[in-house]
């Protein structure tokens, strides 16, 4: 695990976008699978690889897109839906195809055969080549809340009472959010190829805390990161606050970038 400590959520954002381009860019014509994360945590980034394309001719004309989760009882194109949520902030605003970026239908009739029949989708897609993750002050991702198997599948989940309490501010009211979503699971998010995880902000410090230092548990769901063999970490000051070796991880990413073990671009 690559721990990352930058000065602001801006500089944070070319650091993930970089990861972005190189696995865009690596895949050439076949294309990449990317995993997509919604809420305030990415949007940074993807501001950023907006402007690339933009300004500098990055491309996902061939990429694919697959989202982690989706409230269930929201229809795409509900204004909190996370179908929606991906296309404001990030893929309408580039060349990939509308039709090659894939959520769950959160209005399905039956949410836990949609689950299955999702996970399956990302096993015959080929699997992720890089996912995003943003961290919940509570240690989830995605919507793997404290208690989730660090093997569970793709499925139909009960939001905690903080998650929604944090997720309110996208609603009229608390009342309004739902209280189940569909989501990727551990062992499914498990299997990308390469993980980047952005965080920022002193409420995501204990979290931050747990999945880079703190044991394996359930408690934590995110700390089963800790068993991937590609996961980089980016998080700003505060986020790093209670890192005990942030001074490891800063002197590892200094010498890094003066003696590169491999090829940057």
């Amino acid at each position: 695990m690559e721990i990352h400590i930058v000065d602001d959520a801006d500089a944070g954002a070319k650091v993930v976008a970089d990861l972005f381009e190189r696995t865009v860019r690596g895949a050439g014509e076949s294309g990449a699978v990317l995993g997509l994360a919604t809420g305030s945590s990415p949007v940074p980034a993807y501001a950023e690889l907006i402007r690339r394309h933009r300004e500098e001719g990055l491309s996902f004309a061939a990429s694919r897109a697959f989202l982690l989760d989706e409230y269930v009882g929201l229809p795409v194109g509900h204004e909190q839906s996370y179908h929606r949520f991906i296309r404001d902030n990030f893929t309408a605003q580039v060349d990939i195809d509308d039709s090659a970026v894939v959520s769950p239908d959160g209005a399905a009739d039956d949410p836990a055969a949609e689950a299955a029949a999702y996970d399956l989708r990302l096993r015959d897609a080929g699997g992720v080549d890089l996912q995003i993750l943003g961290i919940g002050s509570n240690g989830h991702i995605a919507f793997n809340e404290p208690g989730s198997s660090l093997v569970s599948r793709t499925r139909v989940v009960g939001l905690t009472r903080s998650t929604i309490e944090d997720n309110s501010r996208y609603f009229d009211a608390p009342s309004d959010v739902p209280v189940r979503a569909i989501s990727q699971g551990l062992g499914t998010i498990l299997e990308a190829r390469r993980i980047v995880l952005t965080a920022t902000g002193e409420g995501k410090a204990e979290a931050v805390a747990q999945l880079a230092e703190g044991a394996v548990s359930a408690r934590w769901p995110a700390t089963v990161l800790q068993a991937h063999p590609d996961v980089t970490v980016v998080v700003d000051e505060a986020a790093a606050s209670k890192l005990e070796l942030a001074d490891y991880y800063r002197y590892s990413r200094a010498l890094e970038r003066e003696n590169p073990l491999t090829p940057q671009g």
